[in-house]
């Protein structure tokens, strides 16, 4: 009995350490973010993508505070589900995140909504996605706040391993919602 205790500790140890903030995403990257925005493509705003830049990083963070965030994200969901926190579900995020760039009515970006893992519930995952105007999401970056708790996480669509995003309209009619 004290072996399969043991056992269930390290697993549980390991488990939540899998959820912590890598130190990387505690530090804001905002120019690298910019640059990244900025090389999309031609007809990208250097003033809007500084702005989107700027705004994704801040209002993440803000959004953490405002969700009560003291745990790794799922962790936090748990207190979500179970009523203890007030917001902080992965497409709390998203909506919060889209709904605040949109205020900004950027002219040389597309925004997007993009969900992973859509065939399982338990592990299904909702983010935005910025691609310069009229260009496919599968061309833009991911800006997920909710993967580091907070600490916006960021990466083009194809160079994010740990999801493969479809388009959130896609996922709907998929689903017949």
């Amino acid at each position: 009995m004290t072996r399969i205790f043991k056992l269930l500790a390290c697993y549980a140890l390991l488990a939540l350490t899998a959820c912590a903030v890598p130190k990387a995403a505690q530090t804001p990257d905002v120019d690298g973010l910019r640059h990244a925005l900025v090389a999309m493509g031609d007809y990208v705003a250097v003033d809007e993508a500084d702005t989107v830049a700027r705004l994704s990083y801040t209002y993440s963070l803000q959004l953490r505070a405002e969700y009560q965030v003291t745990d790794p994200p799922l962790i936090h969901n748990a207190k979500v589900n179970q009523g203890r926190r007030p917001r902080g579900l992965c497409w709390h995020w998203a909506d919060d995140l889209e709904a605040r760039l949109r205020q900004e009515d950027l002219q040389t970006f597309s925004i997007y909504r993009a969900i992973a893992n859509s065939d399982n519930l338990l592990i299904e995952h909702s983010t935005v996605i910025l691609a310069e105007r009229g260009a496919p999401m599968e061309s833009g970056i991911v800006l997920d706040p909710w993967r580091y708790g907070g600490h916006l996480f960021w990466a083009p669509v194809a160079e994010d391993t740990r999801y493969r995003w479809k388009s959130r309209a896609q996922v709907f009619l998929d689903k017949g919602n």
